[in-house]
């Protein structure tokens, strides 16, 4: 039985007027990505947040970023295990196949993932606990830095330290990646951290000498 249903009318509404304009303005510019192909200079890793919004905070163009989104921007360790692996599939197309030169993972406050990793190891969220629980199962990837923030005793900040944990576990995750530690000591790969509070617009960038997201 077909499940599809038409886009809804303010979808459809949206693109026809980006068709008029930002599409006809810039026709030759589309024209010639779909003929030559991307060339994007950064992978960026984001959350899955509709809130974070990539292009709009660097001022991107169409054809400037790879983009991969997950819950909680997190990136798995290498595991060449033969399983389906959609992450690493997208990180090894743009380390490999795209030759991006910045690998960024971008964090952001109020990340739902997160807090619930926090229930989940406070105990709170049973359902998160369970096998078939694909976010349970995926937020494992940051579980062990729960430890790090147990002891904090304000939510919110709790929260945010923990989704700055998650920044850095996929920083050092990506490093276990062979054909990304190769190219970092190289000097033709590098690697940026960053967190971004959605609500007063603020960017931190991790300084890995001082272990210490700083204010850029």
């Amino acid at each position: 039985m077909d499940q599809a249903k038409p886009l809804p009318s303010y979808l459809l509404q949206r693109y026809h007027g980006w068709k008029a304009t930002t599409y006809s303005e810039n026709q030759a510019w589309y024209r010639r990505l779909a003929s030559e192909g991307q060339r994007p200079r950064a992978m960026v890793i984001s959350c899955c947040d509709s809130r974070v919004h990539v292009t709009s905070i660097f001022g991107a163009d169409q054809g400037e970023f790879f983009i991969h989104r997950n819950i909680a921007n997190l990136v798995p360790p290498f595991k060449p295990d033969g399983d389906y692996h959609g992450t690493s599939a997208a990180i090894e197309y743009a380390v490999t196949a795209l030759n991006v030169a910045h690998l960024i993972v971008l964090g952001h406050s109020n990340c739902g993932g997160v807090q619930g990793c926090i229930d989940m190891c406070k105990g709170n969220a049973p359902e998160l606990e369970e096998k078939a629980s694909f976010v349970g199962r995926w937020m494992d990837i940051l579980r062990p830095k729960y430890g790090l923030v147990a002891d904090e005793t304000d939510p919110e900040e709790q929260a945010r330290q923990l989704e700055k944990h998650s920044v850095v576990t996929s920083l050092e995750n990506l490093m276990t990646f062979p054909f990304i530690k190769e190219r970092v000591d190289q000097g033709v790969l590098s690697m940026h951290g960053l967190w971004t509070d959605i609500g007063e617009g603020g960017l931190e960038s991790y300084n890995p000498t001082v272990k210490e997201f700083q204010a850029v």
